[in-house]
């Protein structure tokens, strides 16, 4: 008894211990979240509103970050730009989630022609590179951050497709989608009873994973003029100005830093979620 017990006892441990690392993770996240809901909670200083004379300060008890090139508050203005890359991120995963994984579905549970026909479809999503796809589609909606999501959402169609495809195969030859059947279940509530549900699961670490890959991809568009305008504050359109003036390198690094702490953190949770799936 005493042998069988102390793996028991191991594996329930390490089924719930969480490492350190993705607790910083998750508090790098809150942080984030907390900036685009509550960003007044943070920080005082009006975004939009620059102090000639306090210009190209550096990074210090005042100013966090420091100041820009017309004296506004740098650290201000990378809390409330979070609102808006959040946003957009999810506005991507939200679109690649719905779009990708109904297409994926309706191809491994119908099969056939259906299959045949969508599964073309995503062959082309996959043969484009992503980037390009949201280039050409932001530059037909308009040059907005909102359509940069919309953009970034559809290139990733694809991805979320083929593998809401995969996992519907998988769960279509289980045995308890087979005992389903032979009990009398129809096939519309076996697809919302058993094999939605188990065939959803792989898409919430790569909903995860894909989050901060838009982040990183909605910024580059934002970088390239593909978002909104000055004096917007998104965190890719903050690192375009700042590359305008060497001689004030935390215009650069401060929002670059902010965006990869969170995308790191998010690329972390999500292997997490996949160990512990």
């Amino acid at each position: 008894m005493t042998a069988l017990a102390v793996p028991e006892a191991v594996v329930r441990r390490s089924a719930t211990w969480v490492p350190p690392t993705v607790v910083v993770s998750f508090v790098v996240v809150v942080v984030v979240l907390s900036w685009s809901l509550v960003p007044g909670l943070f920080t005082g200083q009006d975004p939009a509103r620059g102090v000639p004379a306090d210009k190209f300060l550096g990074p210090g008890g005042a100013h966090w970050f420091g100041t820009d090139h017309l004296g506004r508050d740098l650290f201000a203005r990378v809390v409330h730009g979070t609102a808006s890359s959040v946003t957009s991120a999810l506005i991507a995963v939200g679109i690649a989630v719905l779009l990708g994984g109904l297409i994926g579905l309706v191809a491994g549970f119908l099969g056939r022609w259906a299959d045949a026909v969508l599964g073309r479809l995503v062959d082309v999503l996959l043969a484009i590179p992503e980037f390009l796809l949201a280039v050409v589609v932001v530059s037909a909606l308009g040059f907005q951050t909102t359509n940069a999501a919309i953009a970034v959402g559809v290139s990733a169609v694809g991805i979320f497709a083929r593998v809401m495809r995969a996992e519907v195969l998988k769960t279509r030859r289980a045995v308890f989608v087979e005992a389903s059947y032979l009990q009398g279940g129809s096939r519309w509530h076996i697809l919302v009873r058993h094999v939605l549900p188990n065939a959803s699961r792989s898409l919430l670490s790569l909903g995860v994973l894909q989050f901060g890959y838009s982040i990183l991809l909605i910024a580059s568009l934002a970088f390239l003029g593909f978002g909104d305008p000055p004096p917007a504050s998104d965190w890719g359109l903050l690192v375009s100005v700042g590359k305008d003036y060497p001689l004030a390198p935390w215009l650069v690094y401060a929002p670059a830093l902010v965006m990869i702490a969170t995308v790191l953190s998010v690329n972390r949770i999500s292997r997490w979620l996949r160990r512990t799936d």
